[in-house]
């Protein structure tokens, strides 16, 4: 068994991620792979980076902007792959991750089973990187894996999946719709067509914390709140297609809570949509609460400023952590280079 292995890296304005996400593609250990970089009509130095790699077995297509999805799928159709690998152009992969996947497969033979590894946040030294398991973090069947992640609010970062060809193909394309969960909708479906999911704790990789420009960030962003509507919506529809019960109801219920907040209470038409989805389902959305240490904001200003504020104080402290980690990094690097 030496199936050839796709890994697809969607890049829009990545040029001072690109190197380290490319180079950490080129030196994995599973030597039968090829790499397709769509430059999906970055305005930065994006392409010209990419095409430095070219002469390493990278193809690089630079596309006018359409997004993540339809980048994505240019790149699927492209690729020769018995297995594809998607990486965004700010992540990296463990030397040995696809190795270690393709070597757990060898055990099952089968090209319905989905298979999945570990992750740990990262601003710019993977060293510092911590791999703190969640209850998606074992073997699963696709009803078992949904439910504890809608239930449970956890998620499996997108460039974890090994996913065969046959998985790709039964599951069909990137939803172009999406401007927000992109990826955990498109692996649902995925999930939906596999037999089962296997865990391979030893396949690594470090997801990126990047500012507020990235793709997962909703902020103000009607357009993303109602990609986010739409994912939920669909996320819950897979579920109860595999299973319908008093627990999955309940989870649904729960998915919906985690992320009332978001539209709460600015979006009135969701709120009274997802109020109206959790009656079918025997249940009631409760208004959002609100820690203590911001409580005394709601009181004088609302949930609207109290909220925002919140918000802003972790983005700031997220944006400091990023800011030194930066410098150590480069402190490192230059030291290493003596």
């Amino acid at each position: 068994m030496n199936p050839l292995v796709s890994i697809l890296i969607p890049a829009y304005n990545a040029e001072n991620s690109l190197p380290y996400t490319l180079q950490s593609a080129l030196g994995q250990t599973w030597s039968h792979k090829e790499i397709i970089v769509i430059d999906d009509g970055s305005k930065d130095g994006t392409a010209e980076i990419a095409r430095r790699f070219a002469a390493k077995n990278v193809k690089v297509v630079s596309t006018e902007n359409r997004g993540l999805s339809a980048a994505v799928n240019y790149a699927y159709r492209l690729c020769q792959g018995d297995y594809i690998q998607e990486l965004d152009a700010d992540d990296i992969l463990a030397p040995d991750k696809i190795e270690k996947q393709i070597t757990a497969l060898r055990e099952s033979d089968s090209k319905r089973t989905l298979i999945s590894g570990s992750w740990a946040y990262f601003y710019y030294r993977t060293n510092r990187a911590r791999f703190i398991p969640n209850p998606l973090w074992q073997d699963l069947s696709p009803v078992e894996w949904l439910l504890r992640k809608m239930s449970e609010n956890c998620h499996m970062q997108n460039a974890t999946w090994l996913v065969s060809r046959e998985l790709a193909e039964a599951a069909g394309p990137w939803d172009t719709l999406l401007q927000y969960d992109q990826d955990g909708e498109y692996y649902c479906r995925v999930l939906l067509a596999s037999e089962r999911t296997q865990f391979v704790s030893a396949a690594k990789i470090f997801y990126r914390v990047s500012g507020t420009n990235r793709v997962s960030f909703i902020g103000n962003s009607d357009e993303k709140k109602n990609s986010l509507l739409r994912s939920m919506k669909l996320h819950m529809q897979y579920l109860r297609s595999l299973e319908e019960s008093d627990r999955v109801r309940k989870a649904c219920i729960k998915y919906m809570q985690t992320w009332y907040s978001y539209f709460y209470p600015d979006r009135l038409d969701v709120v009274e949509e997802l109020q109206s989805l959790a009656g079918e389902l025997g249940g009631h959305l409760a208004p959002p609460s609100m820690p203590l240490r911001w409580a005394w904001i709601k009181s004088i200003f609302g949930w609207k400023a109290a909220q925002g504020i919140r918000r802003s104080v972790s983005e700031a402290k997220s944006s400091a952590l990023r800011r030194w980690d930066k410098a150590m990094f480069e402190f490192e690097t230059r030291n290493e280079s003596r």
